[in-house]
């Protein structure tokens, strides 16, 4: 398994970014992936998460800002983050299976 994610940046307060994460080995569809942060100086949380039929998980921090979706033929999973926060500053990571992708560093600046 193997995956790769992207789409990191420096963004002002208020802005947006879209997040991919690009799986190979894997078939998203049947499993639940998961996109993650680590700011520095904390531990590792959840942020969304979506699972084989389709249904998702928010963290109550990005309920309403950030949406979580796959596109199946590409193996694609994405996160929209919209109204962004200096408090979203992170390093983004996505997840199935217990495998971890490299991570994106996402920077808001106020």
């Amino acid at each position: 398994v193997q995956l790769q994610a992207s789409g990191g940046g420096l963004v002002q307060a208020g802005g947006s970014l879209r997040l991919s994460c690009v799986g190979s080995g894997i078939i998203f569809g049947l499993n639940t992936v998961g996109w993650y942060r680590q700011a520095p100086g904390k531990q590792r949380e959840l942020v969304a998460e979506i699972r084989g039929g389709g249904s998702t998980n928010y963290a109550d921090f990005v309920k309403g800002r950030f949406t979580i979706s796959r596109d199946n033929f590409k193996n694609i999973v994405y996160l929209q983050m919209n109204s962004l926060k200096p408090e979203d500053t992170a390093i983004y990571y996505c997840t199935v299976r217990r495998q971890w992708g490299q991570g994106t560093l996402v920077t808001v600046s106020s």
